[in-house]
């Protein structure tokens, strides 16, 4: 059987937190927003099709996002699929 529950942003944001910070950049945002290769989040970012904002840092290289904003995605994505499901 299934597991049906409906998953929390906050259970999500605080794991992730816990592991990086408030900020996700390069690899581990890329994974996290399920892009298979840089190259594919490059084109995303480029597309301007990444699902939550991303952002750049003075005097740093690549590209941040909020873990806040990829944990509510994440819940969303997951949720929305539960409710397909049913």
């Amino acid at each position: 059987m299934q597991n049906t529950t409906l998953v929390d942003a906050e259970l999500i944001e605080s794991v992730l937190f816990e592991r990086h910070g408030p900020l996700l950049a390069d690899d581990a945002l890329r994974i996290a927003l399920g892009y298979k290769s840089t190259e594919a989040f490059r084109q995303a970012l480029s597309r301007k099709t990444v699902p939550v904002p991303v952002f750049s840092v003075e005097n740093r290289r690549g590209k941040y996002a909020l873990v806040k904003d990829v944990a509510s995605w994440l819940a969303q994505q997951r949720n929305a699929a539960l409710n397909d499901f049913k």
